[in-house]
């Protein structure tokens, strides 16, 4: 490996139950996998700053997401919103540098990871305000580019695919200052570990489809109606639901065993979800950036219910373009449609090969040999 230049890298994201965090960790594992003596410190930038405001905001998301996902539809990347917003945007940065600035004099970061834009862009005005010879690097977690991680400060951004490279470019970035790595996942999606073993383990019937329904940390989306309806569709199948803070889709779930034939495997969280993936005939999910992500290392087709407007909105547009997913607009038709998908062998393995070819399962482990590689 090339000679080693940055040996500190301070990596921050928002939110400790999010894609951002799980991306700021797979990198930090790559990191320490390749250089066990580099320094890395994982901060919550939003948490650390404005711990408050974090809350508020936090919620604020979650109740405009459930009860007027139009608002967050219109908010989301849209020029005029950026435009208003900017000297909002550019106070809130500047009263952040009091914030940062004993953290960056304490652990004199040579490289500053930021997989979420917010402290991208407190860590980039810092950079420039201070004339501070830290490096700067915006990984994105989605595969849809939006403008507010555009910072005059930021070095280089790492992108899902030639379609984000090609829209910052088009926004005036350097084409050499965007790397095309993809989103970073851990690396145990990046192994094979057998499906007939996986199965075995799990009491699972390689000759029955097997289903996985998600719906992200908090269980969200139209989850119980998919597993309500794959119950009552006339084939054999296997449902395997990662519920996460849904107690009360744990409960109906529970419940719902004892009254079908079907089996029916859940989980609050699981720690095996490669392996879940790697069993799995299909996912019916929200098209989060890092499920994606992870989906696509694991070639598996996906099927996409009730997207988030605005950046689910914009990852569910690149799937079914690229031939990785189908949409399903009406709850009522899920198991329709997975029925004319698993009759359809020919459909199901050019999606699964799709996916293969859009996935980038050593993302994190790239960004990690670009950081430690000096070459920034």
């Amino acid at each position: 490996m090339t000679e080693i230049k940055h040996k500190r890298v301070l990596l921050m994201y928002i939110s400790q139950v999010s894609g951002h965090r799980q991306g700021a960790v797979a990198i930090a594992k790559s990191l320490k996998s390749l250089d066990p003596d580099c320094e890395v410190l994982s901060i919550n930038g939003f948490g650390y700053t404005y711990p408050l405001m974090e809350k508020v905001i936090n919620t604020t998301y979650m109740g405009m997401i459930k009860r007027v996902p139009k608002i967050w539809e219109y908010l989301y990347d849209n020029p005029k919103v950026i435009k208003f917003s900017e000297k909002w945007k550019q106070s809130i940065h500047k009263s952040s540098h009091k914030k940062l600035k004993p953290l960056i004099d304490e652990f004199k970061p040579d490289v500053v990871v930021c997989t979420q834009a917010f402290p991208c862009g407190m860590v980039a005005d810092y950079k420039k305000t201070h004339n501070h010879p830290m490096i700067v690097v915006g990984v994105l977690t989605d595969y849809a580019p939006h403008l507010y991680w555009l910072h005059e400060g930021v070095d280089y951004y790492v992108v899902p695919s030639q379609e984000a490279l090609d829209r910052y470019v088009k926004e005036g970035v350097p084409k050499e200052h965007i790397k095309i790595f993809g989103i970073p996942i851990r690396m145990k999606f990046a192994e094979n570990k057998g499906s007939s073993h996986i199965a075995k383990k799990l009491g699972l019937d390689l000759n029955i489809p097997t289903i996985l329904i998600m719906g992200g940390g908090q269980g969200l989306g139209p989850m119980k109606e998919a597993v309500k309806s794959l119950v009552r569709l006339d084939r054999p199948l296997q449902l395997i639901v990662i519920c996460g803070t849904n107690v009360k889709l744990v409960n109906w779930i529970k419940k719902t065993q004892r009254k079908t034939a079907k089996r029916i495997i859940f989980y609050d969280y699981a720690s095996n979800v490669d392996e879940l993936m790697e069993v799995s005939t299909l996912i019916v999910s929200k098209p989060g950036g890092m499920t994606t992500s992870e989906c696509l290392a694991k070639g598996l087709p996906m099927v996409i219910v009730d997207p988030i407007p605005g950046q689910e909105e914009r990852n569910s547009q690149f799937l079914v373009n690229q031939g990785i997913a189908i949409r399903v607009d009406d709850k009522r038709h899920i198991a329709r449609e997975i029925d004319v998908l698993l009759n359809n062998p020919k459909q199901l393995a050019a999606m699964k090969h799709a996916a293969l070819k859009n996935g980038k399962p050593k993302a994190a482990e790239n960004i990690a040999k670009l950081i430690l590689s000096g070459s920034l």
